[in-house]
């Protein structure tokens, strides 16, 4: 049995952040219903590689494991369908603009009254509060506005971080806000709100940097690969490479003068303790660099090893997937794709020993599974039919291939 078995999950999000938070929920078993507006679905369908019309490896990577319905939510017809569909769920996750659901009757306070253990979770760009609420916002912007982009790079080139941080964050902190409501469901009975957004998922993240700011006053800057409050504690180039050092104990930092055969740098006073060789980490890198560019990258590990100093290479994608460790963990997966044919998807991060996440289905085709999940709810042939014409409701009349 999956861990989230017999969990209903509609899942009314698009892009990235809502999507990741309901494919997590997906990956343990939930039976989750993307929910997209018939012309067109996702926007995420377009981004990316196209392999098909209205198809993306962008979409492919962020929706497996979820069935697919096409519904316009803003036509009467639509809205009472969904509601109906409410009836049945124990999640909803929706990403639109705050007032949104609210103005189609869709609210957690209009919905409450049907399904009063409904756990609904909001996730937008500020939050539901506040002047900024009403926004639209991106990524990029919670970056901005969380100070992540002003602590990254360097102070004078601060740098967007390299993965969508703000987006997958703000999904992960939704699906665990999630867990833990459905658990107080299950003591109680009763649903409730959640509301979370991309500055928030950002903010979170900057523990040390916060601290920073309310213990000195002073705005923390980037450094690079180096770390606030240990050195040394960085990346440096090696005769092929680079390679990722973590000294960051006093321990280690004599082992690693041992293997740099640097023995001097002990006993010199700027470099005495951690705190010292923060104080003095420019200096310190500018002495450690050239030593580390004497040889290559394996050569360095191999040593490293050998005197237990935590280090690894900086590996580029190819790289990464290549790596034995990555392998022994299972760390890329593939499945087949009714379009795309043999897809590869990232792993579980998660290994749980009772109850793994695993993929058990592609991404849906834009309405792949409407007429049949209408159907569970008692609909006939005619009546899904008649709201096609209509076009409140897209099909994707596929067929299974025969094995």
């Amino acid at each position: 049995m999956d861990a989230l078995a017999g969990i209903r999950v509609l899942d009314l999000t698009q892009i990235m952040a809502g999507p990741f938070c309901t494919e997590l929920l997906a990956d343990l078993g939930a039976e989750v219903i993307k929910i997209e507006r018939p012309n067109g679905g996702d926007d995420a369908r377009r981004m990316g590689s196209n392999i098909a019309p209205n198809e993306s490896l962008s979409f492919i990577a962020m929706n497996r494991n979820k069935l697919g319905m096409a519904i316009d939510i803003r036509t009467e017809a639509g809205r009472n369908l969904l509601l109906r569909l409410i009836q049945t769920a124990d999640v909803l996750v929706e990403n639109f603009r705050p007032g949104t659901m609210a103005h189609l009757g869709l609210s957690y306070e209009q919905v409450q009254a049907i399904n009063p253990g409904l756990v609904y979770c909001s996730i937008s760009a500020f939050g539901q509060t506040g002047p900024f609420a009403e926004r639209g916002g991106f990524d990029l912007v919670a970056q901005a506005m969380s100070g992540i982009i002003s602590v990254t790079g360097t102070p004078d080139h601060p740098a967007k971080c390299g993965v969508p941080l703000s987006d997958l964050n703000a999904g992960l902190f939704a699906s665990h806000a999630i867990l833990a409501a459905l658990l107080y469901r299950g003591k109680t009975g009763e649903g409730q709100y959640i509301d979370t957004s991309l500055l928030e998922g950002a903010l979170a993240y900057t523990i040390w940097e916060s601290n920073e700011y309310w213990s000195t006053g002073d705005n923390p800057k980037g450094l690079g690969t180096a770390h606030r409050n240990s050195s040394p504690y960085q990346t440096f180039p090696t005769a092929d490479g680079a390679i990722a050092i973590g000294a960051a104990n006093q321990r280690n930092w004599e082992r690693l003068a041992e293997v740099l055969d640097a023995d001097e740098l002990l006993h010199d006073s700027r470099f005495e303790t951690n705190r010292l060789r923060t104080v003095h980490r420019d200096e310190l890198a500018s002495i450690l660099a050239p030593i580390f560019q004497q040889r290559s990258t394996s050569e360095w590990l191999e040593a490293l090893d050998a005197a237990q100093v935590p280090a690894g290479p900086v590996l580029r994608m190819s790289e990464v997937y290549a790596h034995p460790q990555v392998i022994a963990r299972h760390m890329e997966d593939t499945y087949q794709h009714p379009l795309a044919g043999l897809v590869h998807s990232i792993g579980m991060p998660v290994k749980l020993s009772r109850t793994p996440a695993r993929i058990h289905c592609p991404a849906p085709l834009l309405g792949q599974h409407t007429f049949r999940i209408m159907k569970t709810l008692g609909m006939t042939d005619e009546e899904c039919l008649e709201l096609e014409r209509e076009g409140i409701v897209v099909d994707a009349h596929w067929k299974e291939p025969e094995e």
